[in-house]
């Protein structure tokens, strides 16, 4: 919010500078050049008002956009744990049987291992 006020601030001074040279410098009489600053400075108070009005949408949109974004990162971890319970009660009771069939084919791999080191041991002998 530093940025933005810095922004609002640099853009009235910058405003007020400019209107100020260009009404010193432009040959006008004190009448003139009375109804120049006050419709410059009309023209600024208008402008740091809608600069105002529109911080304060600004900051109203992001206030909400964040309760908005804070209550979306909630259901949407909400779903995700959903997710993740389901996921694991769907694969929990499958997981023994897995394990089971990779044991069972551990064993065959170690019988064929060793049928082959004794038939090996058989034809050099």
């Amino acid at each position: 919010m530093v940025n933005g006020k810095s922004l609002v601030f640099g853009v009235v001074v910058g405003s007020v500078v400019g209107a100020s040279i260009s009404l010193l410098t432009a040959p006008n009489s004190g009448e003139e050049f009375r109804g120049k600053v006050k419709d410059q400075s009309t023209r600024l108070k208008d402008l740091a008002n809608q600069l105002q009005e529109d911080g304060k949408r600004l900051k109203e949109q992001i206030t909400k956009t964040s309760r908005e974004g804070a209550a979306l990162m909630k259901d949407l971890s909400q779903d995700i744990k959903v997710s993740v319970e389901s996921w694991k009660d769907t694969i929990e009771p499958h997981q023994e049987s897995l394990q089971n069939h990779l044991m069972q084919i551990e064993e065959s791999i170690k019988e064929l291992e060793e049928k082959m080191n004794s038939s090996s041991n058989h034809t050099k002998g």
